[in-house]
């Protein structure tokens, strides 16, 4: 019998940005400066605009992902996506950006992850092993940017 792995797993890391700068690279359309292949699929609004509801999508065949922006609060620097990857798993990400001083900033990544069948738990297990990793690698990109 199928048994859905859950896992909740944040960390962070620093960027020598002011905080609106570096809040707006966690957008759909700000991912595509810095992370190598992010090409999202925009379906509302069609013009990739940034805000709450909208709906994108990523990846293809068994890793084709499901985006909406549940929480957009720019003025906290705050945002919160669902998203999910069908017959494998769902997660919630959830980012916040605090301003350290006028051009740092901390930024926090969150995510909440649930299976949806054995090679969801898997790809669980596979994820949580990475995200250190994964987390040093965003910011070695964004630092990259110049």
């Amino acid at each position: 019998m199928f048994q859905a792995m859950n896992r909740n797993l944040s960390g962070g890391f620093i960027l020598p940005l002011p905080v609106t700068q570096a809040f707006e690279l966690f957008t759909p359309q700000g991912e595509m400066r810095w992370v190598p292949g992010w090409q999202p699929r925009y379906l509302h609004p069609a013009d990739g605009r940034t805000q709450a509801g909208m709906v994108f999508t990523t990846g293809d065949g068994d890793e084709l992902t499901l985006w909406t922006l549940a929480d957009y609060q720019p003025a906290s620097f705050h945002s919160r996506y669902v998203r999910v990857t069908p017959g494998s798993r769902f997660v919630q990400v959830s980012i916040n950006c605090e301003a350290l001083s006028d051009n740092q900033t901390a930024v926090t990544v969150t995510y909440v992850l649930t299976a949806l069948s054995p090679a969801g738990n898997a790809a669980i297990v596979d994820f949580e092993a990475a995200y250190p990793a994964m987390l040093a690698k965003w910011q070695e990109y964004i630092l990259a940017m110049g």
